[in-house]
């Protein structure tokens, strides 16, 4: 229901500089079969080519100097310090500022523009995925009627997970939501087992259970839940699993690189949900509500589709500079402050008890990082 050094440095002249013409997301092409086996693992598998990570008290040549030598450990450290915290800031802000677009002018709304927003934060992506295009800093096939065709399914799902996700905002406090998101990793395995046969490990299992207990105890304390909100999570859970599970179907007869998706998906986006909104009567509405029409809304939309889109950079950038095992963590960790300050920045009531469920639900989410990281690293070192 999400990258690297910033855009202008992406374009540098320099031999050394990473093109991020991201290679096709296919189960033989991306990581190897073990790793493509799993949904939640494969995307954070980089290739040897394109890894930077390197251990950082490792001792230098005999011929460099220990200034030499120090210097260049600052810069990977600042390098992997900047990537890192890109990624988070972009990750934190994609759920706080649609908690703000979803919920913060309700008052002003007669209805709800859940899926206008969507539209809008669409636009603005392929906007900026066009223009990284022309400009060389990312390298995807120029529009194709056929490819657009074959990856119509996923995007339904794609655009069911962004609507849900936006609708569950609108009624559910940014701690709940949170917690709730760690539910889908429970229903994404789920399908990964019945769709693919993979099987989970008991150390997995063991932080199911305590993710979907804090969730449910959380959800049982908090006295602002609705029942609108409980459907739209879990409908937000269903359709990020079905967009995860059915991608990786997809891709194994769908040559798209990594931004190619982000063109196609927000392309279709557009193309499916624009009309939607206008026969609800959205884009109606939108235009009715004189008062919305203010800079701070436009600049939370545009803030919304470039953050979006930058997460994209962000993801790959922080796996190719740290690895996945780091990237798998913070995003773990990234949980922990979108709780805080959703609960501080909309002032939603939760009592203590509600506070202990979610941070039950927040430590079987580390569980499960760590289960899963485990299980990669185990399969990697079979197969050497």
């Amino acid at each position: 229901m999400c990258s690297n050094s910033s855009p202008a440095t992406m374009g540098s002249s320099e031999p050394t500089q990473r093109r991020f013409d991201d290679v096709p997301i296919t189960s033989s092409e991306s990581c190897g079969d073990d790793d493509s086996k799993d949904v939640e693992m494969a995307p954070l598998v980089a290739n040897d080519e394109d890894s930077e990570e390197v251990a950082l008290d490792s001792p230098g040549p005999a011929n460099q100097s220990c200034m030499d030598w120090f210097m260049l450990n600052m810069k990977k450290q600042s390098k992997v310090l900047s990537a890192c915290s890109f990624y988070s800031f972009c990750s934190v802000s994609m759920v706080l500022v649609n908690k703000s677009l979803a919920s913060s002018y309700n008052h002003m709304i007669d209805g709800d523009l859940n899926i206008l927003l969507v539209v809008f934060q669409a636009v603005v992506a392929v906007i900026c995925v066009d223009l990284c295009k022309r400009l060389g800093w990312v390298e995807y096939p120029n529009f194709n009627f056929e490819t657009a065709k074959q990856w119509a399914p996923v995007n339904i799902f794609f655009c069911l997970m962004l609507f849900t996700g936006m609708a569950s905002l609108q009624f559910n406090s940014v701690p709940m939501v949170t917690i709730f998101k760690n539910v889908t990793n429970i229903t994404t395995t789920m399908g990964d087992y019945y769709f693919f046969g993979s099987k989970s490990e008991s150390l997995v299992v063991a932080a199911f259970a305590i993710m979907l207990s804090g969730a449910v105890a959380a959800a049982w304390n908090d006295i602002e839940i609705k029942p609108a909100g409980i459907f739209w999570m879990v409908c937000n859970c269903f359709s990020t699993s079905g967009y995860v599970l059915y991608m990786k179907f997809a891709t194994k007869h769908v040559k798209l690189s990594k931004f190619g998706m982000v063109f196609y998906n927000n392309f279709l986006c557009v193309f499916f949900l624009l009309p939607v909104a206008i026969v609800m009567g959205q884009t109606q509405l939108f235009l009715a509500t004189r008062a919305i029409h203010t800079t701070d809304y436009a600049i939370k939309n545009v803030f919304a589709g470039l953050v979006g889109f930058f997460l994209n950079f962000a993801s790959l950038q922080c796996v190719s500079v740290t690895g996945p095992t780091t990237y798998a963590i913070i995003g773990s960790l990234n949980k922990i402050p979108v709780a805080f300050l959703g609960y501080i920045l909309f002032d939603n009531i939760i009592t203590q008890e509600t506070w202990f469920f979610i941070a039950v639900s927040m430590a079987g989410g580390f569980l499960y990082s760590y289960a899963k990281l485990r299980s990669s690293s185990q399969r990697t070192s079979h197969t050497k």
